[in-house]
Order: structure tokens, then C-alpha cells, then sequence
């Protein structure tokens, strides 16, 4: 493997974890090292990325909550670039928390995967400085629970990413035009809403 195509320290961290979390398993499930190639990040990552950079460094955030972190898509280029900020990732696929745990246990401690739904969380009001969400509330049945549960553990901002066009996905179960993700964020507390441009999609800081 050439190293210089992967992360090195999640990578590293990764084949460590791996190696204690699975060392007595005798059917071990597949190594993922493709997740942690190094490629250009996506545009919407790239626009939280840089807002992040800004309100990391006016001291506006110490502790990130990342909403269905999946495949790392955004979770990974965050870890990358913020390796003291306190991150939990939570998703509801034991799978993906698996994998995210071996990377925790090989040695990035900023790292706190749970197994977790966002609509039925019970961590205390207020927990994180920063909720992500992105790409996941086209996903959720139950967009009023889930959008209240985010600004409730929230202390000063809530970032979303969705689509903003229809696609082949048969996941996504909605599609949400900037007025109504304005709607739902005022209704559940904040202050106001902005919103940046990205090609196919939708990307809103919301204000606590």
C-alpha cells in the first residue's frame, strides 16, 4: 500500500485499531482501507470545512457533534484537518460505528463513536458547541424530531448539507428548498439562518 495515497494518521490509526479489536476474532470482517484515500474533499465539505476553520479559531468550537457519519465522506476530512477538536460521531448502522471504534482504538482519542439515533438521543441539553448534518435529514421520516433534537444539543451552531434537486436516491425521502429548512430551524429555537452556495446542494448554518 503506498502510504501517500491515504491519510496517514487515520490510516495508522485504523490498522492499529483493527488489529486489537479484532486480534482474538477468527473471522474477521474486511479491512475499509479505501475510505481513507486521499482525494480532493467535495465541494459542501469544503464550505463546512472553512467555516469551521473560522469559528474553531475565534474559540466558538471545542466540541463537534457529526450527525450518520457513514463513510467518513465529511467526518474524515474534519478529523484531518481539526486533530484536537472533540469529535462524537453517532450513526445507526453498527457497522459504520465498528469502524470508527478501530480508528478511536488505534489511537485518535478525539474520537467518540456512538451507536445512536439523533431523533431519540438522550445526551444533555447543550453538549456541543457545533451539530453536523450532512446529508442526513433527506433520510430521516421524521424531520420536526430530528431538527429539534440537533438545536437541543447544540450550544452555538447547527450546519446542514442537503440536495437541492431531485435524484435517483432511493433513500432520500425529501427534498427541502431553503424556506422550508428556515422554517423548521426557527421553529425549533434559533435565531436565524444562512445559507451558501454549492452546485446540487444546500449547505445552512443556523444560529443558536
Amino acid at each position: 500500500m503506498n502510504q501517500l495515497q491515504y491519510i496517514p494518521i487515520l490510516t495508522e490509526a485504523y490498522q492499529r485499531g483493527y488489529e486489537q479489536k479484532y486480534a482474538q476474532t477468527e473471522n474477521r470482517p474486511e479491512m475499509k482501507m479505501h475510505y481513507f484515500k486521499t482525494k480532493t474533499d467535495l465541494p459542501r465539505v469544503q464550505v463546512v470545512l472553512s467555516f469551521l476553520h473560522g469559528i474553531v479559531s475565534a474559540g466558538q468550537c471545542e466540541s463537534l457533534l457529526d450527525v450518520g457519519s457513514g463513510r467518513g465522506v465529511f467526518l474524515f476530512p474534519l478529523l484531518r484537518e481539526f486533530p484536537a477538536l472533540e469529535v462524537t460521531s453517532v450513526d445507526i448502522l453498527p457497522h459504520r460505528v465498528e469502524l470508527l471504534d478501530c480508528i478511536r482504538t488505534g489511537g485518535v482519542g478525539n474520537l467518540h463513536p456512538m451507536l445512536a439515533d439523533i431523533c431519540s438521543s438522550s445526551l444533555p441539553d447543550k453538549s456541543f458547541d457545533v451539530v453536523t448534518m450532512l446529508e442526513v435529514l433527506e433520510h430521516i421520516p421524521d424531520t420536526e424530531k430530528a431538527v429539534k433534537s440537533a438545536v437541543r444539543l447544540a450550544r452555538n451552531y447547527v450546519i446542514v448539507s442537503v440536495p437541492s434537486k431531485p435524484d435517483d436516491n432511493p433513500e432520500h425521502i425529501h427534498l427541502f428548498s431553503n424556506e422550508d429548512l428556515e422554517n423548521h430551524f426557527l421553529a425549533a429555537g434559533c435565531q436565524r439562518v444562512k445559507f451558501m452556495s454549492v452546485t446540487n446542494h444546500r449547505v445552512m448554518i443556523a444560529y443558536l
